[in-house]
């Protein structure tokens, strides 16, 4: 299927490792100019070179932390000026810290707000001007299968990610009359970084191994195993891609089965 992102534009937030960087290269291999974003400008860099030398595209790397109130506008006019415009916007943000209700103080929860919620409204609002000139104008926010399910211990993610995914419902229907697309993947467990991360944790807090939480983890699935990043870059491509031109306002699990519920 011929997915029609040759010479498209796009960000990709939070990129440099994990499901961003799977997505970013990706649309990069269909076509897409690409600008690629971590907190460090040696991690965006670095991961904009890889883009590149796999896909000779045009890709660009930007640092910024998308939490903080005033970098979301200075990344889209950066991979403005670097494209000349912009189609697709992937808003993606690494995750809040874990705990229960009474480990967590505001700080915590306002940290886990500009991390999960802000930074894709600032992202979108941003964008929005420029969006309005692409005729295949294109969103799609990263959330979690949290927002349908929600994940023990991760109490600001199950509810701050639900926020988001109210946010691109509610965002499909305000500008779908303006021919901009928004929808949201729900991912599930994957092997990326992060998820070493939380399960060499996870290890240490219940005496095992990470291989052992991971075991454990993946029975829930009806796959019985965690995804692949390249498998949450594929379903991310197509539902930005033109190819998806009429779906919008869906809520996609990408998770291997792990949502019970028949909704």
């Amino acid at each position: 299927m011929d997915l029609q992102l040759k010479n498209k534009r796009a960000l990709v937030a939070s990129s440099s490792r994990g499901l961003g960087y799977a997505a970013a290269l990706l649309l990069a291999k269909e076509g897409c100019s690409v600008a690629v974003n971590s907190r460090e400008e040696a991690n965006a860099k670095r991961a904009a070179e890889q883009v590149h030398r796999e896909t000779g595209t045009q890709v660009e790397g930007f640092a910024g932390d998308v939490s903080l109130p005033d970098v979301p506008e200075k990344l889209i006019q950066q991979t403005v000026d670097a494209f000349g415009g912009l189609d697709i916007l992937i808003t993606n943000a690494g995750g809040p810290k874990s705990g229960s209700i009474d480990s967590l103080d505001d700080a915590a929860w306002q940290k886990g707000i500009d991390l999960c919620l802000m930074s894709h409204v600032r992202l979108i609002k941003s964008a929005l001007p420029h969006l309005r000139k692409s005729d295949s104008a294109s969103v799609l926010t990263v959330t979690s299968y949290s927002v349908k399910q929600p994940i023990p211990n991760l109490l600001i993610s199950n509810s701050v990610r639900a926020a988001t995914a109210g946010l691109t419902k509610s965002l499909a229907l305000e500008l779908g009359k303006e021919g901009i697309r928004l929808n949201s993947i729900l991912p599930g467990w994957t092997e990326t970084e992060r998820v070493e991360e939380l399960m060499k944790a996870r290890g240490e807090q219940n005496q095992t191994s990470p291989s052992e939480e991971k075991r454990m983890q993946v029975e829930s699935t009806a796959l019985g195993r965690m995804a692949r990043p390249e498998e949450f870059a594929n379903a991310a491509v197509f539902l930005v891609s033109p190819a998806a031109s009429y779906i919008t306002g869906v809520l996609l699990n990408v998770d291997g089965g792990i949502i019970q519920g028949t909704f």
